[in-house]
Parts: C-alpha cells; sequence; structure tokens
C-alpha cells in the first residue's frame, strides 16, 4: 500500500512536470511570436472595433479603420482570414494587442525595400498634408513625399492628386527610423522625357498639337506639349489685338495650337493659335473699299494715333493728323478714349502689309469748308489776339478756328517788326479776309487792308522815266530820302546825285529843299522810289545836243549848253 502511495505521488508528479515544461513550452513559444505577422479570424464586428481570433487563449480587438484605405469604409464580415501584428500577448483586460496597420507596414516595408534595391516605381495614394510636403500610403507604409517632388511645375492646389493611386519614386528608406521620402516629380520626368524624344522625332511644321498653359510672360505663353514646351507668341494668340496673354489664356489652359516654327538644332519650337482660325484679312479691301465709313472701337491708344478694332482681327490706324480737324498738337488721348466706340473712314487699305489706314475727322464736318461758305473772301470780321509769333499774330475767328495776320499785313507805312509792338495779347481787332485754304487749312488776314493805300494810289500817277520834282526829307552818308508825292517815299542814292563826280555829296542838299530827278524804279513790294538827279541831268544833256547840235559838227559842249540856256531865256522873255 505504501508502494502504491508512492507510486501514486511520483506520477503526480511526473504529469506535473510535463504539464509545467508543456506550458512553459506554450507560453515560450507564444512570447516568442510577439512582434511578428499572424494570421487571423474575424470572430464578430462589435460597433467600430474587429475581434479577431489568432489562436492565443484570448481574442484582440482592432479599429474597423485599420482595415480600410484612407478615406475609404472598411468592408470586413465575420469569418474573413486576415492577417495582423502582434504587439503583446495580452494588455491589462487580458486581450490580444493586435493591429492590421502593423502588419501591413511590415508587408509593405519588406515588399518596398526589394522594390527601392531594384529602383522600381511603386504605387501610393497622397492621402495628408503635412509640413512641407504631404503624407503617401504605399500600401501600408507611409511615406513622406516633398512639395519640391510633387510636380514638374510648381502646383497651386494638389486637391486632383489626393486620394488618387498613382506611381511614385523612393529616393530614401530608414526601416529603423520609419523613414521613407518619395518623388511623383522623378516619374513624370522620365515620362516626360520619354515623351519628348518621341515627340521632337515626329514633329513637323504645320502640325496640330494639344497642350497646357504653363507659364505667361508679357510677351506670350509657354504651352506643354508633352514632354517638351513651345513658345505661343501673343501675336499668335488670336487675329485680334491682345496687350496681354492673360487676356486670352490661363495657367493649366488645355489649347489646340500648331508648329509654327521648329529649329531642330535648338529644339525652339513656336506655337501659334490664330492660325487655327480663318485669317480676317482675306477680301479685306473688298470688305473695306477707300472712302466708305464703318464703327469701330478703340483698343489702343499712343502717341501718333489711335487704334481703332473694326471687327475681331481687323484694326486700322487712326493717326494723330486724321482725329481732328482744329485740334493740332494734341495727345490722342484727349480726343478718345480706349474701348470708345467711334465712325470712322477707310483711307488706305494695304493688304500686304496688313494695314488699313483710317480717318476720324472725315466723319466730321469741315470746319474750313463751312467757315468759307459763311465768309467770303474780302469779309471783314473780328476776333481776338490769341497769339503773337515772330510770323505775325494769330487770331481767333471761332472756337475753333485761328487766322493769321502776316507781320507785312499790319501796317501800309511801317515795317511789320514795329507795327506788332501796337499788339497785346486779348486785344479785339478787325481784320479783313485774304485768303481760305482749305487743304492746308490756313486762312489769311489783314489789317492794313482795311485802310486806304496811299501809296497805290499816288505811285499811279507815277511812271518810270518821268521827271518830277521832290523834296528832301532826310539826308545820310548813302544819299537822300525824298518825298515825291502824298506818301510816296523816294531815295536819291549819292552816286545819282549828280553827273559829276564832285558834286555827288550828300551833305550839299538841305531837308526841305526842292530837287527834280528822273524816277528809275518803282518797288511796290518795298514801297520805294528810286530817282536819279544824275539820270535827268544826262537825259537833258542828250536832249540839247539833239536840238543844238553836236561835237562832231565842231561844236562844243560849252557852246551848245550857251546856246540852249539863251534860247530858254529868250523864250521866257516871249512869254512875258
Amino acid at each position: 500500500m505504501a508502494k502504491s502511495a508512492a507510486a501514486r505521488v511520483t506520477k503526480e508528479r511526473a504529469q506535473s512536470d510535463s504539464f509545467a515544461a508543456l506550458l512553459e513550452e506554450t507560453l515560450g513559444a507564444a512570447q516568442g511570436l510577439e512582434g511578428s505577422v499572424l494570421s487571423g479570424t474575424v470572430v464578430s464586428i462589435d460597433g467600430e472595433f474587429a475581434l479577431v481570433d489568432v489562436g492565443l487563449k484570448s481574442e484582440g480587438r482592432v479599429a474597423l479603420k485599420e482595415f480600410a484605405l484612407p478615406g475609404q469604409k472598411a468592408e470586413l464580415k465575420a469569418g474573413d482570414v486576415v492577417e495582423v501584428y502582434l504587439e503583446r500577448m495580452e494588455d491589462k483586460n487580458g486581450e490580444a494587442v493586435l493591429s492590421r496597420d502593423k502588419a501591413r507596414r511590415e508587408e509593405a516595408w519588406t515588399q518596398l525595400e526589394k522594390q527601392f534595391k531594384d529602383n522600381q516605381r511603386v504605387n501610393g495614394v497622397i492621402f495628408g498634408r503635412v509640413k512641407g510636403g504631404f503624407t503617401v500610403d504605399l500600401n501600408g507604409a507611409v511615406a513622406f513625399l516633398p512639395g519640391s517632388q510633387v510636380d514638374i511645375r510648381p502646383v497651386r492646389d494638389v486637391g486632383p492628386l489626393m486620394g488618387t493611386p498613382q506611381p511614385f519614386q523612393i529616393l530614401k528608406m530608414d526601416r529603423a527610423r520609419g523613414n521613407i521620402v518619395v518623388s511623383r516629380r522623378a516619374v513624370l520626368e522620365e515620362s516626360r522625357a520619354e515623351a519628348r524624344n518621341e515627340l521632337v522625332a515626329n514633329l513637323k511644321e504645320g502640325q496640330v498639337l494639344q497642350g497646357v498653359v504653363k507659364n505667361i510672360t508679357d510677351y506670350g505663353a509657354f504651352v506643354d506639349l508633352g514632354g517638351v514646351d513651345g513658345l505661343l507668341h501673343v501675336t499668335d494668340i488670336a487675329w485680334r489685338r491682345i496687350n496681354h496673354p492673360s487676356e486670352a489664356l490661363h495657367i493649366g489652359q488645355t489649347v489646340n495650337v500648331q508648329v509654327v516654327r521648329f529649329n531642330p538644332e535648338t529644339q525652339r519650337i513656336s506655337l501659334g493659335m490664330k492660325q487655327l482660325e480663318a485669317d480676317p484679312w482675306e477680301g479685306v479691301q473688298a470688305k473695306y473699299p477707300v472712302g466708305s465709313r464703318f464703327k469701330g472701337r478703340v483698343t489702343n491708344i499712343t502717341d501718333y494715333g489711335a487704334f481703332v478694332e473694326l471687327e475681331p482681327g481687323i484694326e486700322g490706324l487712326v493717326h494723330v493728323s486724321e482725329m481732328s480737324w482744329t485740334k493740332k498738337n494734341v495727345h490722342p488721348g484727349k480726343i478718345v478714349s480706349t474701348s470708345q466706340e467711334v465712325e470712322v473712314m477707310v483711307l488706305d487699305v494695304d493688304p500686304v502689309k496688313r494695314r488699313i489706314s483710317l480717318g476720324l475727322k472725315q466723319c466730321m464736318e469741315n470746319p474750313w469748308s463751312g467757315f468759307l461758305e459763311k465768309n467770303p473772301v474780302g469779309a471783314e470780321l473780328e476776333g481776338e489776339v490769341k497769339n503773337i509769333t515772330e510770323f505775325g499774330l494769330f487770331v481767333g475767328l471761332t472756337p475753333e478756328i485761328d487766322g493769321m495776320v502776316h507781320l507785312s499785313d499790319l501796317d501800309w507805312e511801317r515795317p511789320g517788326e514795329e507795327a506788332v509792338q501796337d499788339y497785346k495779347k486779348g486785344d479785339m481787332v478787325k481784320v479783313k479776309l485774304l485768303d481760305v485754304d482749305i487743304e492746308k487749312e490756313r486762312i489769311s488776314l489783314g489789317i492794313k487792308q482795311l485802310k486806304k493805300d496811299n501809296f497805290a494810289e499816288a505811285s499811279t500817277a507815277l511812271k518810270k522815266g518821268s521827271v518830277v520834282t521832290c523834296t528832301v526829307t532826310s539826308i545820310n552818308e548813302g544819299g537822300i530820302e525824298v518825298s515825291v508825292g502824298d506818301g510816296v517815299t523816294g531815295f536819291i542814292k549819292k552816286n545819282d546825285l549828280s553827273r559829276e563826280r564832285s558834286e555827288q555829296r550828300p551833305d550839299r542838299f538841305a531837308v526841305g529843299e526842292k530837287v527834280d530827278a528822273k524816277i528809275t524804279q518803282i518797288d511796290a513790294k518795298t514801297r520805294k522810289v528810286s530817282l536819279s538827279i544824275k539820270a535827268r541831268e544826262v537825259e537833258e544833256d542828250k536832249q540839247a545836243m539833239a536840238e543844238f547840235g553836236s561835237s562832231d559838227s565842231g561844236a562844243s559842249l560849252g557852246d551848245i549848253l550857251g546856246a540852249a540856256l539863251n534860247k530858254a531865256k529868250k523864250g521866257g522873255k516871249d512869254e512875258e
């Protein structure tokens, strides 16, 4: 009996040791599972958690969101087999601590390390924004996408890229720190290079392509054709005038363009959009004949005129000289304004140079023609002295028209430089209309014409070659000034004072003395009469010689003159 009791105790001890060893083995094995990925079965769904059995003494709870992609709902039900990560055997509640995220991360890291080593692209989803960039889900592993690596060019709105699976290139991995840096730009650049080579190889002038506006400058826009950029100059965007490309384009806009020029060596591409539309300049001469009137819109104003759009793509220039009949030397911006609708006349069309000359003033009444209709030449008018120049006076005749009184038309007697001193700006003066030149837009006026011209009346009685009696009015070194008649002034030069050189002295005459002289010239322009005593004496000598004899018959000049004088005396006595 004692033996049986001892045997029983020994057996129990053996069983106890065996159970302890088995338990130790089981616990030890379980402890070794911590930090590994296990397969488990979903037992049930409890609210926001799934209860998963991985074959341990207790199940574990895993949040449902860990089984779904970012922004999506988890599709999970009881009985599904899932891979989870065992963090601890049990927590304070005695449940296993499981994680689906870490399980996926472990799986992903293993796969990503292989792809990184083989320099392969990886698929991921941008799901969040962090300082300096974005977070990317690489099938469980979270990577960092720097802002500079999102696209080839800066992206203002990343919204369309968020939540969309797309390829990335791994730039750097550190499993110990859990860091992964990826680039979307590297993938795009690689694809872009391939597309660029293919595009450039097949590029031809005249080819129509689709592109995206990449950048806008003052002189045009750069269009991405899919790996290669082309320049769309501002003048090739549309047939109509475009002051800045932003008026017709915006960054990111998809456009159809035509290859205008392509240089294979420099790989510079010039693009055009207007070339895809009909040229409005075709048949422009028939549409806009010279002399016809049209309405247009002012699109641009410069120092030399204003551009008027007749239709989209057709502009003409109204030169500053064709803007107003009366406003001269005025900036075009003071006559018209941008976007103003105006009526213009076609003056000239050059389809080769693609130019149309327009006139604005031609659609208005010509004030010069209207003035002449109301005021015929010879009419007496009154106006205000607007300005005084070295040429004469400008007199305002209407609010728009001025006429000019030339210096020579101020006074009959005095020189213009002296007569102009009698006038000042603002004076009201009476004038006579002398001439109207409509083409040159000039009006000639006169003030002296309002008075009688004494010289003209007196000079009609004077004839060149006649001998007149005149009165000395002034003496100078060059001769003497004389009064020939009322309002007529004459001059006798020094060498014309006498036939005898010794007598050609102005000082032998006195002011007020009367002399007989022969008229040698009448100058209506200078209003002067030239006379000569010498010419009168020579003429008298010729007459005496002809009447009383000549030196050829033996008579001396003294004898002839003596005979002439005696005859003159005798004739005088007979008359008495």
